[in-house]
């Protein structure tokens, strides 16, 4: 497609498990198709990137670069220890996701985080998470819950003067919430866009001095096509997509020759 840009995405691990039921003992490494469709949804071409390559091919070769959700991150990538088993994550992938951001970042070119993928932002600039929202935030909001999973949702408030309040049109509106990590101390440069007003847990940011565009939203706008029943109307994650492609564009538009 002439013309298209060219979106690197994250992958996702199911790591080599002996006793799954196909592909027996191996590593996989998937898309989740809502998170396709919603970046292909301008006309441009998603690319899931895997972790055979330096990074900095795919960086060279790519226009921009999205971390897509999932499983937890390692407490040890933020330099803590888990406090349950359960909570180990996946430093195999954090690792993997951080070179992937530090060699886009390096290339001038813009980085989407997305619920995991804004908690990986936030660590790999070198802050820290709450390894479980309802441990160590007391009198916050359940953010997760399995069987609810993309229909709970909460209210956001954007700060003030914010991108996300311009992209957005609006100061609030309402959002899914899957994660059961969040935004604990913040790394450097970054940013709080909006954060949750029940609770205060942060919901978006930006980092600044990075030399990239480079943001970070906890929700997962690419469901929100999936919403269905009693979810009330959730905000349109597009001019989130938009601002994003905006940037590619303008980052590609710079390095023409």
């Amino acid at each position: 497609m002439e013309g298209a840009l060219k979106l690197g995405i994250s992958a996702c691990y199911f790591h080599a498990d002996p006793n799954r039921a196909v592909f027996k003992g191996k590593t996989l490494l998937y898309l989740e198709r809502s998170m396709s469709e919603w970046v292909a949804s301008k006309g441009d071409l998603p690319f899931l990137i895997p972790d055979v390559c330096d990074p900095l091919r795919y960086a060279r070769e790519m226009d921009a670069l999205l971390l897509q959700g999932g499983s937890d991150l390692s407490p040890e990538s933020y330099g803590e220890k888990p406090l349950k088993p359960e909570w180990s994550g996946d430093r195999v992938r954090d690792l993997y996701e951080m070179a992937l951001v530090r060699a886009f970042v390096a290339q001038g070119k813009p980085v989407l985080g997305v619920c995991r993928g804004a908690q990986l932002l936030n660590v790999c600039f070198g802050g820290s998470l709450f390894q479980d929202i309802g441990t160590q935030k007391p009198g916050a909001l359940t953010h997760r819950d399995w069987h609810t999973y993309d229909r709970l949702h909460h209210t956001v408030k954007t700060e003030p003067g914010s991108r996300l309040a311009q992209w957005m049109k609006c100061e609030s509106f309402t959002v899914n919430t899957v994660h059961h990590q969040g935004l604990d101390r913040l790394g450097q440069g970054v940013v709080v866009e909006a954060r949750c007003p029940d609770d205060g847990m942060v919901e978006a940011i930006r980092v600044e001095g990075a030399g990239a565009w480079v943001y970070g939203v906890q929700w997962h706008p690419e469901f929100v096509a999936d919403a269905k029943g009693d979810v009330p109307a959730l905000a349109d994650g597009s001019p989130v997509l938009e601002a994003w492609l905006a940037a590619a564009r303008e980052s590609k538009k710079r390095k023409a020759p």
